[in-house]
């Protein structure tokens, strides 16, 4: 809709306040329209058709790639030397056949051919049975590499777990494989295979995280759906540079995230973060005096409701409130850094310790908005230049943090959010910008917190690509393995790791592939250099 043009000595108060209303009215038929087609791709999915395409993100991190120089290459298009991390396995001379005669040999060429054999294997174990003399009967013992109890080999096993964790085939289709390869197994033994006897794992994974959380000075965190049992849940992601760990739980709320950080040994303990989390929310005073007596830690869920229930706390806001405290200050108590930053989209349920939001997700209402005039289209490409170019300042600053350019960042993103565009959807954007100026600019005193929580998204779009291949999990333990193996394949691929070898070594029990924890422990050591500090110019 194109509004006439409006002379100065026209714009009298009426007039004002009517394009004000006018402005009003085209928002909420924007929102209406969205609405209608959010309403579209539902019904369309539900047709077996394809929604409409989605809009491409953000170009804050993907700024113009400028020119290389004059006469160079641009970065990545230099070309590595061929073969030159083969490892030659076997090497066979081929001579000329019927040569003429006199003909002199000037030696070899060579011409290297990679090829995969993959063949079953089946060795029947003839183990011979004596008879001592006091009657005792002693069986020869099976070989190192054969597993206790299974009738399946290691590589076998890490065969099939590679292919269901790191390639995604389904159950189905990888029983298909294992047949046409002449293996004969069971629905229910592959099954078992996946799921039964993978305690190592867990555990590992376990220890993961309680290490990750102790040696970092930040994580990033998102959320994503993740159906179990055929109702919705959630799964719940956990990283930095180090490390990768998902949890699937059934809600989404800051207590689920505070028991997700605790993993599966459930603390809760009163301390000063307590009593300070508890302040901040509000906590009725003379709930807080009774908590603060007699004991302070406590072991177990069923511990702590026990406590509760002894004070008669009931309520579900108050239960919920001290609840979080209590998680929050075990989590203090277990290591983890009272500043840790925690970078997130945004959501309300990762607001604690010291929280960084993403700029990305803060730019985002207005990539996506809809203009209804070529005025409208150019403020908003206005805003978002200006949001761009504060951006690309801030990354410069992360890279060299200079003590002077902080007040002349915090006066920018103050001009940027203070000023008033004249359209209400616009306003909405900047006033949100404004109210979570701490987070946005978090940087500014933690210079190694990332701009963007593009990481998370990173790691969990592998785990919604096998939710859409492999659909919903239908048992607790099959919902276990789903995260635990999730976890390990990207925080192997963090730190340099073959998976398959991985999986191989701890499925034969070698232990030349040192544990994860330890190896998160040693990267985080190796990349820990002296703080950056800000110095004056």
């Amino acid at each position: 809709m194109e509004l006439p043009e409006i002379r100065p000595e026209e714009r009298t108060p009426l007039v004002e306040s009517l394009l004000a209303i006018i402005r009003q009215l085209l928002d909420r038929v924007q929102k209406l329209e969205e609405t209608n087609q959010q309403l579209r791709d539902e019904n369309a999915v539900l047709k077996g058709q394809k929604p409409r395409p989605q809009i491409a993100p953000s170009r804050l991190e993907a700024p113009p790639r400028p020119p290389p120089p004059e006469g160079e290459k641009r970065p990545g298009s230099s070309k590595r030397p061929k073969n030159a991390q083969l490892v030659i396995t076997e090497e066979k001379r081929l001579r000329v056949v019927d040569a003429p005669t006199g003909s002199t040999s000037k030696g070899f060429e060579p011409f290297v051919v990679q090829e995969l054999d993959i063949q079953v294997t089946v060795i029947r174990y003839l183990r011979e049975r004596v008879l001592t003399p006091d009657g005792h009967s002693l069986l020869a013992p099976l070989p190192d590499d054969v597993l206790a109890g299974s009738h399946f080999g290691p590589k076998l096993i890490t065969y099939v777990l590679h292919q269901y964790h790191h390639n995604h085939v389904t159950q189905p289709l990888l029983l298909e494989q294992l047949w046409q390869l002449g293996i004969d197994i069971s629905a229910g033994q592959l099954s078992r295979i996946l799921t039964e006897n993978k305690e190592i794992f867990h555990q590992e994974k376990a220890e993961m995280l309680s290490v990750g959380l102790t040696v970092s000075s930040y994580i990033g965190t998102d959320d994503t759906g993740a159906r179990h049992q055929g109702h919705n849940g959630f799964a719940t992601v956990i990283r930095n540079e180090f490390f990768t760990y998902f949890e699937s739980t059934d809600s989404k709320s800051r207590l689920n995230f505070l028991q997700v950080l605790q993993g599966a040994e459930r603390t809760y303990a009163i301390n000063e973060m307590t009593l300070a989390y508890w302040e901040r929310q509000g906590l009725r005073a003379d709930l807080v005096e009774k908590l603060s007596q007699g004991s302070r830690e406590f072991a177990g869920q069923p511990a702590w409701e026990a406590r509760l229930a002894e004070l008669r706390i009931k309520r579900e806001r108050h239960v919920r409130i001290a609840t979080e405290g209590a998680l929050l200050g075990a989590l203090i108590a277990r290591g983890v850094a009272p500043d840790l930053g925690i970078l997130s989209d945004g959501a309300q349920q990762f607001f604690i310790l010291l929280h960084a939001a993403c700029w990305i997700h803060a730019e985002r209402p207005l990539a996506r908005m809809i203009p209804y005039n070529d005025k409208h289209r150019a403020v908003i490409e206005k805003i978002r230049e200006q949001i761009w170019q504060l951006y690309k300042d801030l990354k410069a600053f992360q890279e060299h943090p200079q003590e002077s350019q902080k007040p002349l960042l915090e006066a920018r993103f103050d001009a940027l959010c203070d000023q008033k565009a004249g359209y209400p959807s616009i306003d909405a954007v900047l006033k949100d910008m404004r109210e979570h100026k701490a987070d946005l600019l978090r940087m500014l005193e933690r210079p190694e917190i990332p701009l963007h929580n593009n990481g998370a998204e990173s790691d969990i779009r592998e785990y919604v690509k096998k939710r859409k291949i492999s659909g919903s999990t239908r048992s607790d333990e099959g919902r276990r393995c789903r995260d635990t193996f999730a976890s390990l394949k990207k925080t192997c691929r963090k730190l340099g790791v073959c998976f398959w070898n991985y999986l191989l070594d701890r499925i034969r029990g070698l232990g030349k592939i040192p544990p994860l924890p330890d190896l998160i422990r040693q990267r985080a050591a190796e990349s820990r250099t002296p703080a950056a500090q800000a110095v004056p110019t």
